[in-house]
């Protein structure tokens, strides 16, 4: 997913995208979450499409992504060639590989910040919370380069 290693951390490089569209802490967090869901990754030579689909439901919207990777029973290690840019999340039971993710995924676990609000996705019952908020964060990436709107609420 990433074709040069660039001298800035990854995660950092989210952040800072994050930032020049305007998005909240919140509303990064959903949208990613959100997006890796859906299957919205880039394409993998060796793994597909599934390096950050945390879910057995790909392609569904829902808050799988943030329930498996806060999970306490995966334990996350580096994949030796890719340069501490992909990890495997193993079953800490039985050994056996569950997902893949990148150092882009798993900051959202080891990030204080960030880790606060994909808590609250995960929880239990907050299933619809996660939905609304990633609609409400589409809607505001939508509509960020809409001059249109903003010309029409002032001009009627």
């Amino acid at each position: 997913y990433l074709k040069t290693k660039a001298p800035v951390k990854t995660e950092d490089l989210l952040i800072d995208r994050a930032s020049l569209l305007g998005l909240s802490i919140p509303e990064m967090v959903v949208l990613v979450g959100g997006m890796r869901a859906l299957g919205a990754v880039s394409t993998h030579a060796k793994h597909g499409n599934s390096i950050g689909v945390l879910t057995e439901r790909p392609g569904q919207l829902t808050n799988d992504f943030f329930v498996n990777l806060l999970h306490m029973g995966t334990t996350w290690e580096v994949v030796d060639e890719s340069g501490d840019e992909e990890f495997v999340g193993r079953c800490r039971l039985e050994g056996h590989e569950k997902w893949r993710a990148t150092r882009t995924d798993l900051v959202f676990g080891s990030n204080s910040q960030l880790r606060s609000v994909a808590e609250v996705y995960a929880e239990n019952g907050h299933e619809q919370k996660f939905v609304d908020d990633f609609i409400k964060a589409w809607t505001k990436v939508m509509n960020a380069d809409r001059f249109d709107l903003r010309y029409a609420k002032y001009h009627q």
